[in-house]
């Protein structure tokens, strides 16, 4: 179900967006984003913090913590752009709404949204998914949550959208994981960038 990378054409750009809450950002997001550009061909991947996640039951860090943190974490990685626009955003953040204005800023663009496989199963429940999947073509990376794998293969079929498998290796880390790790005051430095860690401390985040 999964297709090919096409071959590019020369006059069209690339353009991917990989959101997420990024509170923090750690290794499994980096190496995504690393995967993401390379194996997609992109000219830009914009990484894009969410704003006002009404669809997390946790509070999220302040807007500018977690924008500090992605450009420690991604800003010197080649073709990604740290995209403040969703913490920017004011009211809930759609995804829908920052394609919609990625493919106005590049019209002749073909359109890439990254995620990992977590989210891929998560889909039916975004907001107007049928029309993400008609501006954008579903790039997933498989990972491994506590249970063993997640498949999400047959929620793709469901849903026919155009997907493309992103090969990376299984990474154990999450979010949530880093934040319960700092809060009983355990090592995260084997997850975790080190200035996002040092960003971390000196913030006192997470505690």
């Amino acid at each position: 179900m999964f297709e090919e990378v096409p071959a590019k054409a020369k006059s069209q750009k690339r353009i991917g967006m990989y959101g997420g809450a990024f509170d923090p950002p750690h290794n499994a997001h980096v190496a995504l984003a690393k995967a993401a550009v390379e194996q997609l061909g992109l000219d830009t991947l914009h990484v894009i913090p969410t704003g006002h996640a009404w669809h997390k039951a946790q509070q999220l860090s302040l807007g500018f913590h977690r924008l500090e943190m992605a450009e420690k974490a991604f800003g010197h990685i080649p073709h990604v752009f740290v995209d403040q626009r969703e913490v920017l955003r004011t009211g809930a953040t759609y995804s829908l709404d920052t394609l919609r204005e990625l493919q106005v800023e590049n019209p002749d663009a073909q359109l890439y949204l990254v995620m990992g496989a977590d989210q891929a199963v998560a889909l039916p429940t975004w907001s107007h998914f049928g029309e993400i999947a008609k501006l954008a073509i579903i790039c997933v990376a498989e990972r491994a949550n506590t249970t063993g794998n997640i498949s999400y293969i047959s929620t793709l079929n469901s849903l026919n959208c155009r997907a493309i498998h992103i090969e990376l290796p299984i990474m154990l880390e999450s979010a949530t994981d880093v934040r319960d790790l700092v809060l009983h005051h355990k090592p995260v430095n084997h997850l975790l960038p080190s200035p996002i860690l040092a960003y971390i401390d000196a913030h006192h985040l997470y505690q």
